[in-house]
């Protein structure tokens, strides 16, 4: 696609037009897809309480996002009394954008990305840090307590298993050798078994254990930062009504529940990304490598959504001082220990690091 702008208008306009055009599919294809995955989200709920969930809009239910979402276009956006209005709609917004920003540079398939750069890690650890501070100025903003206590718990929260996700990640920057996503995903080809959860082949197998628990310590800190059930305390009905969003409604709540939505999808594609090999197929042979690319990596994402999904509906919340000790006094220790596992084996292998 960029080759045949460039040639068509020139090297500078052929690239900012198939740029734009890149972007603008990746944002309808996400939109589309967080449509269907909020409703697989709300129908798993509903199955495992032994209930139907949304059924009336559409055969199954299929429209029911698109009427909640006409819906929240169409009500009043509501401002409290005393509210800083600019900041207050600012927050929903910040948190939009930087959800979408954040997907700049997911590869779903070999080339794929629409920044393929060599630091793409340290870019997502940018923009997650940045997200932080739609949360804080939509509390801050409301001139209410109870959001804002929210806001101070969601916080304090993300940035508490922002520090164990970043020590996992290590682990496999330092099997790889790269901050490129691409090249992580590339380094994974082959079949499962040299997917990093499961190296099965000598002497990588050494790892197995050590990698098996940083993925799961990696989709339990993703259900932290994401402020996901059993970790969904900024936003305990019993304790802080809806948390740093109580008072928003109409639009501005869409936006925040959108970029929620958008970073739980984006910590499902860094789990593939990282460890269950990105957009390579399982098995690396007919029928199972035709789908090798955006199929595969679709494939995966939805089934990490399945597991956040299923966390949800099956786990009891967890209180606010658990919370904490599990980040610093479990999750910190171990990824530690972990990083320092995987840096004695490649420094004793001569590995990419």
């Amino acid at each position: 696609m960029y080759g045949f702008f460039e040639n068509w208008l020139g090297q500078a306009w052929g690239y900012l037009i198939a740029s734009t055009l890149h972007i603008l599919i990746i944002m309808v294809v996400l939109l589309l897809s967080l449509a269907y995955l909020l409703l697989a989200d709300r129908k798993i709920w509903a199955a495992v309480q032994m209930r139907k969930g949304p059924n009336v809009v559409g055969a199954f239910g299929l429209f029911q996002s698109f009427a909640d979402f006409i819906k929240f276009v169409v009500k009043e956006i509501v401002i409290p009394t005393g509210a800083d209005r600019a900041l207050f709609l600012l927050a929903p917004l910040l948190t939009f954008v930087l959800a979408f920003a954040s997907w700049v540079v997911i590869p779903a398939g070999e080339g794929l990305a629409v920044a393929d750069i060599n630091v793409g890690i340290l870019y997502l650890f940018a923009i997650s840090s940045l997200g932080v501070y739609g949360i804080i100025i939509g509390g801050w903003a409301s001139n209410s307590k109870y959001p804002f206590l929210g806001a101070l718990r969601s916080a304090a929260q993300m940035v508490s298993y922002e520090v164990s996700i970043g020590f996992i990640i290590i682990t496999v920057l330092l099997l790889v050798g790269s901050l490129n996503l691409s090249e992580i995903v590339a380094a994974q080809a082959g079949g499962f078994w040299n997917w990093h959860a499961f190296p099965l082949t000598w002497p990588s197998i050494l790892l197995l254990p050590v990698m098996l628990a940083m993925l799961m310590v990696f989709f339990i800190s993703a259900l932290a930062e994401t402020n996901r059930p059993p970790f969904d305390l900024p936003e305990a009905e019993s304790e802080l009504v809806a948390g740093y969003q109580v008072e928003y409604s109409s639009t501005p709540y869409l936006l925040f529940m959108i970029g929620e939505y958008l970073n739980i999808v984006l910590m499902c594609a860094m789990t593939t990304i990282l460890f269950l090999g990105g957009w390579w197929s399982p098995l690396p042979f007919p029928p199972f490598d035709w789908l090798d690319g955006p199929i595969w990596f679709a494939i995966k994402i939805v089934g990490m959504f399945f597991m956040f999904a299923m966390a949800k509906a099956i786990v009891p919340r967890y209180r606010y001082d658990q919370l904490m000790r599990l980040g610093w006094k479990v999750f910190l220790p171990t990824s530690l220990v972990a990083v320092a596992l995987v840096g004695g084996y490649v420094a004793l292998t001569g590995g990419p690091a």
